[in-house]
């Protein structure tokens, strides 16, 4: 699903004469490859815009860190590089505990939890994105997230030592609390990492294990639904204001409805992709009790630590949190 007008490779926002219309060209990085669910959902936001503004909006899509690793897009978005762009909340913890809220384990879990957190924390998200001159233009979550190995998994013990994929700090966190041995490699870098040895176990969804084909290399897949972190697509607030009243309103309803259905893609992705992990010969199974005692233990230990560097306003959204039916 690779898309779309392929105006120039690195130069994204660009105002052309074509028959006497001014056409605007917006290029988007992100890290996932064209069958991602996301990606996906992008290409028909971008389809959509072009659409609505009868193609004085055009888009390049650069998928698979083509142009841009995952870290990088943020920096990317923020300079101007690319104008809009798709990040994993959770990786930018550091510039505010708000991103990482949907990373801590079986806080945000299922997509009704998933989006009442949004809710809750969307304004202090977007509050941190304008102070970096950068605006949400919608967000759309993972599948719960599963325990890969590659042996069966009675105990958080079983972890013990163990070289395990990181992908945030918060499963680093995670991994380092089960006893693990934490590594950061990246959504596309998740095959080789294995292949390598670098790692040998992980905490992902489904469908990352289908994107990735865990079946590869690991053996079995526990679906303990640990959270539903979120991916958000950002653009330059510059690149956005720069643009006319109409092309505006074009992209904010073309993302409103990219927002309505990704999750809905997401929540029906869930079921197909475990499937397919069973298809292709791993073991599916749920987590004894035992284990998943252990994890939710983790899982507390870890809201508390972020309720520790979260302060005044980290308090009251958990006291929100809290109050939810």
């Amino acid at each position: 699903m690779k898309k779309l007008t392929c105006i120039a490779a690195t130069i994204g926002f660009s105002l052309l004469a074509t028959a006497g219309l001014a056409q605007t060209n917006i290029s988007i990085a992100t890290a996932y490859q064209d069958t991602n669910f996301h990606t996906q959902n992008i290409a028909q936001f971008a389809a959509d815009v072009e659409k609505t503004t009868d193609g004085e909006v055009t888009f390049t899509l650069h998928t698979g860190a083509s142009l841009l690793k995952m870290p990088e897009i943020m920096r990317g978005v923020q300079t101007g590089q690319v104008q809009v762009g798709e990040i994993l909340l959770s990786a930018y913890g550091q510039e505010s505990p708000f991103f990482e809220v949907d990373g801590i384990p079986f806080l945000s879990q299922g997509q009704k939890t998933a989006w009442q957190v949004y809710e809750l924390t969307l304004p202090h998200i977007s509050a941190r994105l304008e102070e970096k001159g950068l605006m949400p233009l919608f967000s759309v979550p993972w599948p719960g997230q599963g325990l890969y190995a590659q042996k069966e998994i009675t105990s958080t013990s079983d972890y013990e030592g163990v070289k395990f994929r990181a992908y945030n700090a918060l499963t680093a966190r995670f991994a380092e609390l089960m006893g693990a041995v934490p590594t950061t490699v990246q959504s596309a870098e998740v095959p080789q990492a294995f292949a390598t040895g670098v790692v040998s176990a992980m905490i992902t969804s489904a469908a990352t294990g289908n994107y990735t084909k865990a079946w590869d290399f690991t053996s079995h897949y526990y679906d303990v639904n640990a959270m539903n972190n979120k991916n958000m697509v950002i653009m330059n607030a510059d690149a956005f204001n720069g643009l006319s009243e109409a092309h505006q309103a074009a992209i904010l309803a073309a993302a409103a409805k990219a927002e309505a259905r990704g999750w809905i893609m997401s929540n029906d992705v869930q079921s197909e992709l475990t499937a397919n992990l069973i298809a292709n010969g791993m073991t599916v199974d749920a987590p004894n009790d035992a284990l998943m005692t252990e994890l939710k233990d983790i899982g507390a230990t870890m809201v508390q630590e972020w309720l520790a560097k979260a302060g005044d306003e980290g308090a009251a959204f958990y006291e929100a949190y809290q109050a939810l039916e």
